[in-house]
């Protein structure tokens, strides 16, 4: 009966292809819809690749050669001269999301990859649901998956309720081609996970893959994320204002930015950085801001609809969990619906079991995010704000997910 099901599949990202490779390859005939009315490129920047991802594309058999990505397995911690005071090893790979997306795209036939289909309705019944887009064209199918991220449509319809909580600071992000380092800068950074922590502040760094042979010297980049504090009613507004004055909503373009709001971020990095973190910063051409928020949904499945990802719950960058959650949803969903006879069954279990992981990964995002808060309601959440103030703990459980086997 499984080869005779349809998926349709709201989202093209990693998630959504996550998710279509599998169903694909489980006998599905399956359709990915993605609102983008071009082919997705360069949106985002570094990717640790956990475990789960490995898993995932190995399970799919799709070639992720050795230039998935950087070694990124050496972590060090720079205090304000420049000094190197702690350092920890944790095996890591390093890849882009560009990398990611272009092996996932490749294996993913493009006949049932649709672009410019923004879904605006969902209507199911005991038998099938239908996706109504902005085009008016519709879709019909046997399942229909929300893979749609963090502004995801699919959530919009089915849990209105569930809003973003913005986190009270901001990240900003850059991308440094490998070239363009001066080698002085290249020998004490660039083959480093590096860290900075000012107060209330934290930064870190880290090589990931370039384009085309991505792990070859020379072609790779530097990424950095820099989180900073930003009161909601004052900064954050400030900080999405663009040079004509008009405040966007949650995020900006990168190109709309405004200069001064550059400058002043430069400026700012020489007050409180390393010189070593000074320079990837005013290396940078274009920073891009990532105001943070948590996203926690309470239910995952509505009839025949399931969702996926960043659709459902959104943790903070800090354990680097985004693409692992995408691929380990995907994975989960077609488990329960190659093992269970009843599509009913099939996304109960796959609810039970991921509401669960969704949680504890918000949950341990929101401890390691208490470094940046400036006031605290409990005494333990000021505890735990200066336990992860302390290097060793930041190298220790920053972008890992070795909680989830605690």
């Amino acid at each position: 009966m499984a080869a005779k099901r349809r998926a349709l599949i709201i989202g093209g990202s990693v998630g959504g292809l996550f998710t279509g490779i599998r169903l694909l390859r489980d006998g599905w005939d399956v359709a990915i819809f993605e609102r983008s009315p071009v082919e997705l490129a360069a949106r985002g920047a570094g990717i640790v690749t956990q475990p789960q991802v490995l898993a995932a594309l190995a399970a799919l058999d799709l070639k992720a050669t050795r230039d998935l990505g950087v070694d990124a397995s050496r972590r060090q911690t720079l205090d304000r001269s420049g000094r190197v005071i702690a350092t920890d090893h944790r095996h890591q790979v390093a890849t882009s999301w560009n990398r990611l997306f272009g092996i996932l795209r490749a294996g993913y036939p493009g006949d049932r990859y649709h672009l410019n289909r923004d879904l605006v309705g969902v209507t199911q019944d005991e038998e099938t649901v239908t996706a109504q887009f902005a085009d008016g064209s519709t879709a019909t199918g046997d399942i229909l998956i929300g893979a749609d991220g963090f502004r995801s449509n699919v959530r919009r319809i089915f849990a209105p309720e569930v809003q973003p909580l913005y986190a009270g600071y901001v990240a900003w992000r850059g991308l440094v081609e490998e070239a363009a380092f001066p080698p002085d800068l290249h020998r004490q950074m660039f083959d480093f996970f590096s860290f900075g922590l000012p107060p209330e502040e934290q930064i870190l760094g880290y090589p990931v893959a370039g384009d085309g042979a991505s792990d070859q010297p020379g072609a790779r980049r530097y990424n950095f994320v820099w989180y900073r504090p930003a009161d909601e009613a004052t900064e954050l507004r400030h900080l999405l204002t663009d040079e004509n004055g008009h405040e966007h909503e949650i995020s900006i373009p990168p190109p709309l930015i405004a200069k001064a709001v550059i400058a002043e971020l430069r400026a700012h990095a020489g007050e409180v950085f390393a010189p070593q973190f000074q320079e990837v910063i005013r290396l940078t051409e274009q920073p891009f801001l990532q105001p943070i928020y948590d996203l926690e949904s309470s239910r995952m499945a509505f009839g025949r609809v399931a969702l996926v990802g960043d659709a459902a719950f959104v943790a903070r960058p800090h354990v680097g969990a985004g693409t692992a959650k995408a691929a380990d949803d995907a994975m989960r969903l077609a488990d329960a619906l190659r093992d269970e006879s009843a599509l009913s069954a099939a996304l109960s279990r796959f609810e039970t079991e991921r509401l669960d992981m969704g949680r504890r990964m918000v949950e341990q995002a929101r401890h390691l995010g208490t470094y940046m808060q400036r006031d605290f309601a409990t005494e333990e959440e000021r505890v735990r704000a200066e336990r992860h103030r302390s290097p060793e703990a930041v190298m220790a459980e920053t972008a890992l997910l070795d909680f989830l086997n605690a």
